[in-house]
């Protein structure tokens, strides 16, 4: 490939590197350039372009990333179509993902122009999530390079996928005087939540006094199960407390005490029969991730547990809240973070001008009959979101009609002419005055969105670190709902013109959770063309 400024009576063929503005419309980035794309550049004034030119053996962007994306893809896990020079690979199921680093390693010795970077390993994903992307960084990449990566993702697995299975499980739980009965009922309840993700379910529950003796004849009665689980009353210190000493009196065998993970040191590993026996550390009574969450989801994964694999865990084992990894959490209506609970509120901006419409406002378009900005606004309502505020502008009286009757809060943008962004500033800075951590900024003309899309995004969201920012995913693209939070107040006020948050989402990459939901992620209805083929009917002014 030759890259460079390249004379436009020399550019049919070429790769463009990018993208150009016409008065007929726009050429994207990595456009292989036509005669008529040349004729219509030409017509613009315009002299040259900067661009590759292939040479023999050569693949695009999209060529090369489609072949290695194909090698890497397997039983379980999918491979996604080829954009921009990337492929995004999927978990066909829920499970844990077991990346093979040597093979991950020596593919991203090839080339530095071709890249793979996956998610950690063991990390418990659900089904559609996406677990790696493969990334080509120039417009094309020489045939033998890529050729390479093929043979070598043909000698060995990068990316595999240990399917969850449903387990039985039997808990156990000891009591003192000086534990309430409310505490044991939110354990069971956090546990059910955290063996849900897998189909796994508790069939059996006991509880006694913290005593080794009381334990010990409540394990020796459990029925069957695959796990028996057991919460102490007090922690287990030493080999010869009442946890440990209960399981070998019981006939069982304790094969670990102690894990390098921080919250989740005390944590017991064992037998009893053909069960693995788990004596769960304190913290596991919270839904927060703990090293409990890292031994159990491997238990439910069908892979191996030994005392060297919990040694070998202290890389990592200083644990903060991850947001991109699914979270058991106890149903209500907010989220938690450190036993607080989190505010999110939903904006909707409603305050457009429909002008790709060509004269019918698209926000009063109906759905079987409901008028689509009151179909959003009512699919916010029924999320967990705190609050809703609708932000109004064009044609605000008829929309606010619309949305009689249901319990929103109005802001009014009377600048919703000069762009998106007042829009967004307006609401966003209401959200904060409400209280809000974060706000989930909902557009009002994407009417395949259901609250679960948004009860996902929600349950995604921190105040700080990963998942600061959580965008809706369609197949890996980043698309809308997102949810920013609080932290980026001034630098939301600062926006201007008619862009959303995009340059917010862009310097902050580190930060962002994605949360896939399909379709529903990327359809608008910005035309009478997208409207009509969503359903829509619209009305006519």
């Amino acid at each position: 490939m030759r890259f460079g400024t390249v004379p436009l009576a020399e550019a049919e063929g070429a790769l463009l590197a990018h993208a150009q503005r016409l008065p007929g419309g726009r050429l994207p980035k990595g456009r292989r350039l036509s005669a008529g794309d040349v004729e219509a550049l030409r017509d613009a004034g315009i002299t040259e372009i900067v661009g590759a030119r292939l040479e023999p053996g050569d693949l695009t962007e999209d060529e090369a990333a489609a072949r290695i994306g194909g090698a890497l893809a397997g039983e379980a896990i999918g491979a996604g179509p080829a954009a921009t020079g990337r492929v995004n690979l999927f978990a066909g199921e829920a499970g844990l993902f077991l990346p093979d680093r040597s093979v991950v390693d020596a593919l991203n010795a090839i080339d530095p122009d071709l890249t793979l970077a996956t998610l950690p390993e063991y990390a418990p994903v659900p089904q559609g999530a996406m677990v790696a992307t493969v990334k080509i960084i120039p417009l094309a990449l020489p045939g033998a390079v890529v050729s390479e990566a093929v043979a070598l993702l043909r000698q060995g697995t990068a990316l595999r996928l240990a399917p969850f299975a449903a387990r039985t499980a039997a808990l156990v739980q000891t009591e003192l005087a000086s534990l309430k009965p409310s505490v044991l009922d939110k354990t069971r309840r956090v546990l059910d939540d955290r063996l849900a993700a897998s189909g796994s379910r508790v069939v059996a529950e006991a509880r006694c006094r913290h005593r080794a003796d009381d334990l010990t004849r409540v394990l020796r009665d459990l029925p069957p199960a695959d796990l028996v689980i057991v919460f102490g009353a007090s922690a287990v210190i030493d080999a010869g407390d009442v946890i440990p000493a209960a399981v070998e009196a019981a006939g069982g065998v304790v094969e670990h005490l102690g894990m390098p993970v921080d919250p989740g040191n005390l944590l017991l590993l064992g037998r009893l029969g053909e069960a693995r026996v788990l004596g769960a550390p304190g913290c596991a009574r919270s839904p927060k991730e703990n090293g409990f969450d890292w031994v159990l989801d491997r238990l439910v994964a069908g892979v191996e547990v030994t005392p060297n694999d919990i040694r070998r865990m202290g890389v990592g084992g200083l644990l903060a809240e991850i947001a991109s990894r699914p979270q058991p959490r106890e149903t209500n209506t907010t989220t938690e973070v450190a036993g607080e609970p989190l505010r999110v509120s939903a904006v909707v901006l409603a305050a457009g001008r429909s002008s790709r419409m060509g004269g019918p406002n698209k926000l009063l378009a109906t759905f079987d009959g409901v008028p689509l900005v009151r179909r959003s606004v009512e699919t916010a309502l029924a999320s967990r979101a705190g609050e809703v505020i609708v932000v109004t502008g064009h044609m605000e009286a008829e929309v606010r009609a619309a949305l009689v009757g249901l319990p929103v809060a109005f802001v009014s943008n009377p600048r919703f002419g000069e762009g998106l962004s007042t829009s967004l500033v307006a609401g966003f800075g209401a959200a904060l005055v409400g209280g809000a951590d974060g706000v989930l900024v909902m557009l009002a003309d994407q009417p395949l969105l259901t609250s679960a899309h948004l009860d996902a995004m929600i349950a995604a969201f921190r105040p700080s670190g990963a998942g600061a920012i959580v965008l809706a995913a369609d197949e890996g693209r980043r698309a809308n709902p997102v949810i920013l939070s609080g932290v980026f107040r001034d630098a939301v006020a600062a926006l201007s013109g008619d862009v959303g948050a995009r340059g917010i989402v862009a310097a902050n990459g580190d930060l962002v959770a994605l949360v896939e939901i399909g379709r529903a992620a990327s359809l608008d209805v910005d035309t009478p063309e997208a409207m009509a083929e969503a359903g829509g009917r619209l009305v006519q002014a």
